[in-house]
């Protein structure tokens, strides 16, 4: 199995555990503030990943790796990385939060998988990444198939661009992720996924726990419904730990166009989703848009 394939592989996985905090999030966005919620949920996956990595450091020492590999980097090496890339993923998770409170999970989805042109972008300003006329014309057609969900295929609303509230928040959390992804791959210095990522969680929950003390202060943790702590756990194991890990190991292995091309299953996989939580579906005027995306997809993956 090639390291591209393990790369692709990855972000098929990714975008179905992504797409969960969507369907979830919606439920759970009325309940509890977007800041407490989410502090709380980096501090569980920080705690998760933390493990992880010690227990890898243990299992090194026991096959006789009492020494660093050559060419692994100090992870404590320039700790300002961690905070560039915790602040970009703790923005980009609250303002998800924060959409969901008056925007549909698909449309919301939808706006997701804005983020491989912005990537692009990113990607070639920070690490050189070209695009091919192919990979432009996939782009600008995945963004047009997310544009017909967005606004339900409303061609009036559309020319007016009249984008909801919510909507409009998250795009804004999506130019940071967008941001997030080619910036792993150039702030790493070689450390193992779990120990880099650990430090990004943590430097995030430490960074939105002073951002959010009155709100967490203010929160009755004992009186939330089962709901708010079943979509703590899932966005901090899942949708937190093990996507920040399965997105690092993606990156180094992928171009970012290519990394952030499977958030074009997002909205399929919100889709199902919905179905699965008993939730209404968007129905069929989006079906074009998806079908879109989806082509797009397709001509990202090529070779």
């Amino acid at each position: 199995m090639s390291q591209a394939f393990r790369g692709h592989l990855a972000m098929l996985t990714f975008s179905a555990l992504v797409a969960g905090s969507f369907s979830l999030g919606a439920l759970t966005a009325p309940l509890i503030t977007p800041t407490a919620l989410n502090t709380m949920r980096f501090a569980l996956a920080a705690g998760l990943v933390i493990g992880l990595a010690l227990f890898q450091m243990r299992a090194a020492r026991a096959q006789g790796e009492a020494e660093p590999r050559p060419g692994r980097a100090d992870p404590f090496r320039a700790p300002w990385r961690y905070a560039i890339l915790g602040l970009l993923y703790a923005l980009y998770f609250v303002l998800m939060f924060e959409a969901l409170k008056t925007a549909a999970p698909v449309s919301v989805s939808a706006v997701f998988t804005l983020t491989p042109l912005i990537a692009a972008g990113f990607g070639y300003l920070l690490l050189r990444q070209r695009m091919t006329a192919r990979i432009a014309l996939a782009l600008t057609l995945g963004a047009g198939g997310a544009l017909w969900v967005i606004f339900r295929g409303d061609m009036a609303a559309l020319l007016r661009f009249d984008l909801g509230r919510g909507e409009a928040i998250y795009f804004l959390g999506c130019v940071g992720h967008a941001l997030y992804t080619p910036l792993v791959r150039k702030l790493n210095r070689g450390e193992p996924a779990p120990v880099f990522t650990s430090g990004i969680l943590t430097a995030a929950t430490i960074l939105l726990g002073l951002w959010s003390l009155r709100d967490i202060a203010a929160t009755d943790w004992a009186a939330l419904p089962a709901v708010v702590w079943i979509t703590i756990v899932y966005t901090a194991v899942f949708a937190t730990a093990a996507s920040a890990m399965i997105l690092q190991y993606a990156s180094q292995r992928l171009p970012s166009a290519k990394v952030m091309a499977y958030t074009y299953l997002t909205p399929v996989w919100v889709i199902l989703w919905q179905t699965a939580l008993g939730q209404s579906g968007p129905g069929w005027i989006i079906l074009p848009g998806l079908g879109a995306t989806l082509v797009a997809l397709a001509l990202l993956l090529r070779d």
